[in-house]
């Protein structure tokens, strides 16, 4: 039998971050899951225009980051089936599978809420429209929650090194004028380690002046920086395999159920730049502190109520106000992030997976799973690539 040709798809992705490698190695795990293809990785920078080559280029797919006009012109109008994987959408007609930045916002919002923060900021990049998208919904969650998010808007100013020194001048600025305590979620990484730099100049103390948070989880820039950062973590792999398969089914002549398709973030890398608490209620940061410290124990409220010396009624009403849920949504929703961390970075069965997170029984956890998830937590596991 003649040996069938492997179809030779274009991954125009740049592969200079770990949210780009994420995908990239989605894309491979779909591709070693089903049929191998003839792929062709050029090296890309962020921003980059599009190769020369891809004019002329005869391939079966591609799956693209447009993040600029260059880029989007040379793919305008081209007959090869085609995935977008940038928030950018350049070509609105095109299928896009992305983040959905309003869960990026949440577990950003919850996060810091959890730590006890009223003081929000929000430090963006306003030439991307992932940053501003990002910067949207966190200001919305804030604000759906009665606070105020304080934003970082730098003037406009031409390229080159005077721009950058002229930029981090202003931001030393405007983090010097934050209300303190405060929590910063950055837009990603590169610009959470921008602000640590600067803090450390000034100087401002993170994480007791300012909490950071930033989002990818570049683990080497999160554990280079002094201290750790905290990050929100993107589904980036599930990203790039859900792209593998939509194209796959694009490259079969198949139509694609959804056209836009969000993929939230997996939780919260937590290390030591968000590791406090800004509460000034001492019994409710107490409470807070116990729930944390035994989050993966069989704790319930009255074990709470045995550490904090007050009457359950105003503990409940001072930590709601405070926390927006109450003392058993607070352990139920820690138990839960644990469970889903352990699902997708472990191989432990579901049983093992219930004892580490004070469960009596798989079945009594996945009731609780599914009733935070809309999904048990088998099929969770499954869905990620």
């Amino acid at each position: 039998m003649k040996k069938k040709k492997a179809k030779s798809v274009a991954l125009l992705i740049e592969s200079s971050n770990a949210y780009c490698r994420g995908m990239l190695q989605g894309i491979a795990a779909y591709m070693h899951e089903n049929e191998q293809w003839s792929i062709r990785l050029p090296e890309l920078e962020r921003d980059a225009p599009p190769p020369r080559w891809l004019k002329t280029w005869k391939g079966d797919g591609i799956i693209a980051r447009i993040e600029n006009e260059q880029f989007a012109d040379a793919l305008r109008f081209s007959k090869i089936p085609l995935i977008d994987v940038s928030a950018a959408r350049c070509i609105p007609k095109l299928p896009l599978v992305e983040i959905d930045e309003a869960g990026i916002a949440e577990a950003a919002f919850d996060h810091l809420r959890e730590r006890g923060f009223e003081n929000l900021a929000f430090c963006g990049e306003a030439k991307f429209k992932w940053s501003t998208l990002r910067q949207n919904a966190f200001v919305k969650r804030a604000a759906d929650a009665g606070l105020a998010c304080n934003v970082f808007q730098p003037l406009r100013s031409s390229r080159g090194r005077a721009s950058i020194d002229r930029e981090t001048k202003e931001l030393a600025k405007w983090l010097q004028s934050l209300p303190r305590p405060v929590a910063v979620l950055a837009c990603y990484d590169l610009k959470a380690r921008q602000i640590l730099d600067i803090c450390r100049e000034i100087p401002l103390r993170v994480p007791e002046d300012i909490a950071l948070l930033g989002v990818d989880n570049d683990e080497v820039l999160c554990d280079l920086a002094t201290p750790p950062l905290s990050s929100v973590i993107p589904a980036s792999r599930k990203i790039g395999y859900t792209a593998a398969q939509s194209l796959d089914h694009l490259m079969q002549g198949k139509k694609l159920k959804h056209h836009i398709q969000l993929i939230g973030p997996l939780g919260v890398a937590t290390r030591q730049s968000t590791e406090i608490l800004a509460v000034e209620d001492l019994d409710v940061a107490e409470a807070m502190q116990f729930i944390r410290d035994h989050q993966s124990e069989h704790i319930n409220v009255q074990d709470v109520m045995a550490v904090v010396p007050v009457s359950r009624r105003s503990l409940e009403v001072r930590f709601r106000k405070i926390v927006g849920r109450t003392i058993y949504q607070e352990i139920i929703r820690l138990r839960i992030d644990r469970i889903c961390q352990l699902l997708v970075d472990s191989k432990l069965s579901l049983a093992q997976i219930a004892r580490r997170t004070g469960f009596d029984s798989v079945e009594y956890m996945s009731v609780a799973f599914r009733r935070a998830k809309g999904m048990p937590p088998g099929r969770f596991r499954r869905n990620q690539p």
